[in-house]
């Protein structure tokens, strides 16, 4: 099946779904409504076996009746490539990733803080085997704990979005925020997590010739 089929079978499980199903924003599944909390970690050293056995016990809580744990292995092409290079800077000295999900029912949403407490405390429990200095996390599980900005306020806070920028993006933070700088000075494109611009009230000449002394 294609790939826009694919993605209707795993939320509707209908083989063969018109692609035109994606059009319809009042579509009702058979399934309920499901909400989830994610985090993220990079493993640089093995974790302990006895620390893997700690673990297990919170996976037999109620909260967690729907929760996973996904290992993604590094290495190979992946230490090749320099952390400078994109972006994305976590490559060489990384063992995996590890992605943390808890799920809950659209009727169990009155009680979703019992589930992001479930996550908060794996989350804490792992802390002494995974990523230091900074505890490095995945942009593209985006989570809302390590931080935020006002996402309505244009004038964003670049301490604030360097304790959750340096454990996206590491070292690569600050030319990500020269570069929005340049790009986009007002801040117009933003979320709660974004790049914020360095100095919102400089003409973008200015700045190009100021970042490249």
């Amino acid at each position: 099946m294609s790939w826009a089929e694919s993605n209707l079978y795993t939320f509707l499980y209908v083989l063969r779904s018109p692609s035109e199903t994606l059009l319809n924003r009042n579509q009702k599944s058979s399934i309920s409504k499901t909400f989830f909390k994610a985090k993220s970690d990079f493993v640089k050293q093995p974790i302990p076996e006895p620390a893997f056995e700690g673990l297990w016990s919170k996976f037999y809580e109620d909260e967690a009746k729907s929760a996973s744990m996904l290992f993604v292995g590094f290495g190979g092409k992946m230490d090749e490539i320099l952390e400078t290079e994109y972006p994305y800077p976590h490559r060489a000295g990384n063992l995996y990733t590890i992605l943390y999900t808890v799920d809950w029912e659209e009727k169990e949403n009155i009680n979703s803080e019992k589930f992001m407490s479930w996550m908060r405390r794996v989350y804490n429990y792992m802390t002494p085997y995974v990523s230091q200095s900074p505890r490095e996390a995945y942009i593209n599980y985006r989570d809302l704990d390590i931080g935020t900005n006002k996402i309505n306020n244009s004038k964003r806070s670049y301490a604030k979005a360097r304790v959750w920028g340096v454990k996206y993006f590491k070292n690569n933070f600050n030319r990500l925020v020269q570069v929005k700088t340049i790009v986009d000075p007002q801040n117009f494109f933003r979320h709660e997590q974004s790049i914020p611009p360095l100095l919102l009230l400089w003409k973008r000449s200015d700045l190009k010739n100021h970042l490249s002394s």
